[in-house]
This record gives C-alpha cells, sequence and structure tokens, in this order.
C-alpha cells in the first residue's frame, strides 16, 4: 500500500504540472443586451417559466436619479445613515455603491431571486447555454464589484434563509464522530446566524463582526471573526457545503467527497460555483464577551512614537492570545484608539490586563491625553451579545433596522454603518508577522507605523493574525486556503478610505474623484513607509486593493497552483469569474 506522504507527494506534483499549463477562463466573450445573441424574450421567458416567480428583469435607479436629484426617491439612495438592511433587500443596489477609478455599482440585466437549489442550477445552465456574464450575491458585501454587474445575470440567494441546529452532525461518507453543528442557507447573514446558534442555542459559530454579510461569501474568503484567535477561521470550521458547479451540477462536497474543492471553498474565493448551503462546526460558547474602547492623544510627534512602541511592547506581552480581538488604531494628528473585544473574561479582569499599560501612561506625565468619556469596558453574558435587548440599544452599543415590520434581530454595530452605500477611495492590507513584535524587532515596526502615519491613519486588526492562536485553531488553519502569513500574523494592517454614498452623473452627489485620488495616494504613500522599515508580504483576499498587481502570490501565495487546479477541473469554461478570482488572469 502506497504511504499517505507519497500519495500526497504525487498529487501536489500532479498540481503543480496543471498550473504549468496555459488557462484562460476567457472561452469566449460574454454576450450582452443588444448583441444579436442576446438570448430573447421567449428564452427569458422560458426560464422564467422554469423557475416560478424567482425571474425579474432589473430596473436601474440611477437614471431616474440622475434626471431629478431632488426627488424623494433619490434622496433615500443617498440618506445618511443609510440601513444596511434595507440596501440588502434592494436587487438594484450593493452595500458599496463604486470605488473610484476601478468599477460603478450597476443593476445587473435579469435577477434570478433562487428559491432553491433547482432555480440556482436552472440559472447556471441558462448563462452557461446562452455565454452570459455571471453574476452571485448574497449579502453583497464585496468592496471589488464581485457581487455585481451590468449586463449581467444575477443569482440572488437571498431567499435561501433555511438555518438548523445539529446536536450530531456527521458529514456524507465520512466516518468522524458526530459534533454539534449548523446548517445554513447561503441568504443566511450572521446576524441570523448568531441569533440561532448564539442567542437560542448557547452555542458559538464562528463568522463575520459585520453582521449583514452572507454566510458562504465570509466563508470562501477566509472568514475572520471578532475572536479568530479562540475560534480560527470560519473557513475552517466548514465540515460541508451544497453548491452547484459550472455543469449545472449540485454536488455535496466534504472532506471525505471531493475533497480538493472542499479546500478549495476554505478561503480560495468564489469562483468554484454557487453554494446554496453551508454546514459549519459549533463550538462551546464562553462565560462571556466584552469590549474596551478608549482614545489617547499625544502631545507631540515624539511623544506619538514612545506611544506606539508602549502599546506594540503591551500588545506583544498582552494581546496576542485567544483571549482578544478587533482593532488597535494609529490616525494623523498623533491619535492612538483602542476598540477591541475579549473572551473567556469578566470585566474586572480585562481591566486588570490593561491596567499595566494605563499605568505605563500615566507615567509618561503629560506625554498623553486620555479621553474619559469615551473610556469604556463592558462585558456581557456571552449568550446575550448578539440579543436585541432595549439596555443595549439605549446605550448606543447596537443600532436597528427600523423599517416597519423588520425582525427584532436585525442589528448592527454603529461602526459597520459607515459602510452602508460607501464609494471607497482607496483600501490597503497586509499582514504583519508576529516576530515583528520581538524586542529586536519592535523598534522597527514601531518607526514604520508612525511613518505611515505621516501619510495616513493605520488600523491594526489583532483578531485577523492567527499568532497566539491555540494549537488546534493553528492546525485547522492550516487545512483551508488562505495564505500561511495569516497563521504567524499577529494583526492584519488595515488602512482604507471613502466617503459616503455617491454615485457618478448625479447632480451633487458624484464621487469626489480629486479627493479619492489624493487619498490614494497618501495610503500608498503609507504602506511605502512601512514596508521601508518591515516587510508585509501577504494581503487578506476579502480586504485589498483593487489595483494590486501580483495578486496570486499576494493573497493565496503557495496555495495558488493547487486552487489553479480545482479551478480548471470544475469550471474550465470560466463561467465564475470576477475581478481578482482564481484563475481570472486570461
Amino acid at each position: 500500500m502506497m504511504d499517505p506522504d507519497h500519495r500526497h507527494r504525487i498529487a501536489r506534483r500532479r498540481v503543480l504540472a496543471l498550473a504549468a499549463l496555459p488557462f484562460s477562463t476567457a472561452a469566449a466573450p460574454h454576450v450582452r443586451p443588444g448583441q444579436s445573441s442576446w438570448p430573447d424574450a421567449a428564452a427569458w421567458e422560458a426560464l422564467r417559466a422554469r423557475t416560478g416567480d424567482a425571474l425579474q428583469a432589473v430596473a436601474s435607479p440611477w437614471p431616474a436619479c440622475r434626471a431629478d436629484p431632488a426627488s424623494p426617491a433619490c434622496a433615500a439612495l443617498f440618506a445618511r445613515p443609510q440601513n444596511p438592511y434595507a440596501i440588502g433587500d434592494d436587487v438594484a443596489r450593493t452595500q458599496t455603491y463604486g470605488w473610484v477609478d476601478a468599477w460603478t455599482s450597476e443593476p445587473p440585466a435579469y435577477a434570478l431571486s433562487a428559491r432553491g437549489a433547482a432555480d440556482v442550477a436552472a440559472a447556471v445552465g441558462f448563462a452557461r447555454t446562452h455565454r452570459l456574464r455571471l453574476v452571485v450575491r448574497g449579502g453583497g458585501h464585496s468592496y471589488k464589484g464581485q457581487s455585481n454587474a451590468a449586463d449581467a445575470l444575477l443569482v440572488w440567494t437571498r431567499r435561501l434563509r433555511s438555518a438548523q441546529l445539529h446536536e450530531a452532525f456527521v458529514p456524507a461518507g465520512c466516518d468522524q464522530a458526530p459534533r454539534r453543528a449548523v446548517s445554513l442557507g447561503a441568504g443566511v447573514l450572521w446576524n441570523q446566524a448568531y441569533d440561532l446558534v448564539t442567542t437560542r442555542g448557547g452555542g458559538y459559530v464562528q463568522g463575520g463582526g459585520c453582521m449583514t454579510v452572507g454566510v458562504p461569501g465570509l466563508v470562501q474568503m477566509g472568514g475572520f471573526g471578532s475572536f479568530s484567535k479562540a475560534y480560527g477561521l470560519a473557513a475552517s470550521s466548514l465540515l460541508e457545503a451544497e453548491l452547484v458547479t459550472a455543469d449545472g451540477q449540485l454536488r455535496t462536497v466534504n472532506a471525505c467527497s471531493e475533497p480538493e474543492l472542499f479546500w478549495a471553498l476554505k478561503g480560495g474565493g468564489a469562483g468554484f460555483g454557487i453554494v446554496t448551503r453551508m454546514t459549519l462546526a459549533v463550538h462551546a460558547l464562553p462565560e462571556r464577551f466584552g469590549a474596551v474602547n478608549f482614545t489617547l492623544r499625544a502631545a507631540s510627534d515624539a511623544a506619538f512614537r514612545r506611544l506606539i512602541d508602549l502599546v506594540l511592547a503591551f500588545c506583544a506581552q498582552h494581546l496576542v492570545n485567544p483571549h482578544w480581538g478587533e482593532q488597535i488604531r494609529l490616525r494623523r494628528g498623533n491619535v492612538l484608539q483602542v476598540a477591541m473585544v475579549f473572551q473567556g473574561l469578566d470585566r474586572a479582569q480585562a481591566q486588570a490586563v490593561w491596567a499595566p499599560f494605563f499605568a505605563a501612561v500615566d507615567a509618561t506625565g503629560a506625554d498623553c491625553a486620555l479621553d474619559f468619556s469615551l473610556l469604556r469596558f463592558v462585558s456581557v453574558p456571552a449568550q446575550e451579545f448578539w440579543a436585541p435587548s432595549l439596555a443595549k440599544r439605549a446605550l448606543g452599543l447596537v443600532a436597528r433596522d427600523e423599517r416597519p415590520g423588520a425582525p427584532e434581530t436585525n442589528l448592527f454595530w454603529p461602526g459597520d454603518q459607515a459602510q452602508a452605500g460607501q464609494v471607497l477611495h482607496a483600501y490597503q492590507s497586509g499582514w504583519l508577522d508576529a516576530a515583528l513584535l520581538q524586542p529586536g524587532a519592535r523598534a522597527a515596526l514601531a518607526e514604520g507605523l508612525y511613518a505611515a502615519t505621516r501619510h495616513a491613519g493605520v488600523s491594526l486588526h489583532l483578531n485577523k493574525g492567527l499568532a497566539g492562536a491555540t494549537d488546534a485553531v493553528l492546525a485547522a488553519a492550516r487545512e483551508t486556503a488562505v495564505h500561511p502569513a495569516a497563521l504567524t500574523a499577529f494583526a492584519l494592517l488595515i488602512c482604507g478610505a471613502e466617503q459616503g454614498p455617491a454615485y457618478p452623473g448625479v447632480p451633487g452627489h458624484a464621487p469626489d474623484v480629486a479627493l479619492a485620488r489624493s487619498r490614494r495616494a497618501a495610503l500608498a504613500g503609507a504602506l511605502q513607509a512601512l514596508r521601508a522599515q518591515v516587510p508585509v508580504p501577504a494581503a487578506y483576499v476579502a480586504e485589498s486593493d483593487y489595483f494590486e498587481d501580483d495578486w496570486p502570490q499576494r493573497y493565496w501565495g503557495p496555495h495558488y497552483a493547487r486552487l489553479l487546479a480545482v479551478k480548471r477541473r470544475v469550471d474550465p469554461g470560466g463561467l465564475f469569474t470576477h475581478h481578482h478570482g482564481v484563475g481570472s488572469q486570461g
């Protein structure tokens, strides 16, 4: 019998050989409206008949808005603040309205609001037969415009809302010990998943921090949540997936059935098929979740340099572990903001963790000023963390979808509301290795971060790096397609710039192109200043630069050849093609 290591070496050689072959996902140009081969009315009617009321022509709201920007309907598109649930329920809009000089949100020609996998398969077959641009949208949160395209057929998964807890789940065809799990339809948002699993079920499913993101999109990108150092990637928790591939077949994949396709779904992006359902592991819930928020302003540039070094030293000693996640922000004007969450600690324990840091700040004298009005430690029973309590709303900890009849569980964090209807000016990310926190390297990291803030603000997302996680979390992450740099990173550095709702050609509401280009240059300067001091070898595919050049290596590194081999096998004609998707170089 061939030993497993030898089999793996043979499989790996096959993958690398496949990767060396020419490949284009653009076998033929997409057909667009007005062309002779665009499906006629009878063809669309046949698809409509096959899928019931699922198919609809989509009318764009933007031409009428350009003609009458003062109309109530147009004003609603630019209202501030926006309701992310309302945007998500509108097939003509996406959560991000565009990215200056990159893309603009455009409604599809037709949308199929799938009721089940059979509708998805019908749409896939129709798009393949007629060579149509096919787009998939769940939560609609793609920063790179991957969930929209003009002149396309959109598969809208919003109606696939089934959700079921399992006390003893075993993936099909696997000989594994049963475990607690949850099956979630492709239209389920994370607020619904948390309500079922945590608030009502007393367990924890690893999902995203933003509650209006869709389940499959997060998992396929890798999926970092607020507590990733404790529970790992959302992709690591995937036990089984149901998807329709480019041949129109509905497949159930797991580690025992089609393991390569299953692996590609765990962080390889959304180009391998249309997911209709995912089953994720449910973890034991800790006793408490909590948060700490405060702001410090340094009195001078020199004081800010010292403050950055101080917070990095504190981070290395106290925060790179399974208890902590979320953000340390370094802003222009010499401002440090902490917006972090914790698990498995009560309020007193969390305060004790931070006590040495505040003592060190106090010892600097007048170097730093703490804004006591923004200092807050909050701890709640973990089962109530996502519960729609009036107390949390009154304190401003959560906001709610205020539309008449909206479910009370339609909650979102106020900090995420700025993304609703945003237009991006620029966005960059990079993994920061934990070795940079060691005494011999930390001074260079501190200097690089300080130099970056001379150009733009930057944020350190400690939950989006797995250094400090448990051995089990790291082992599970190695079985995903996420870039290995994430496993040794203590944080993901993010810097971005955006403006409120805007749209090209609408008088009084057009994007500020000059400002956007200026900010893009500033962010580029920030990353250049950081890279002059420390290496930033890779980026996170879901939160990265639209204009990234070497994106296969930056997003997936050594995993890209293997992902490309899977792509060639399950989608040889490039039906599922989008910006910076595996195989999209063609």
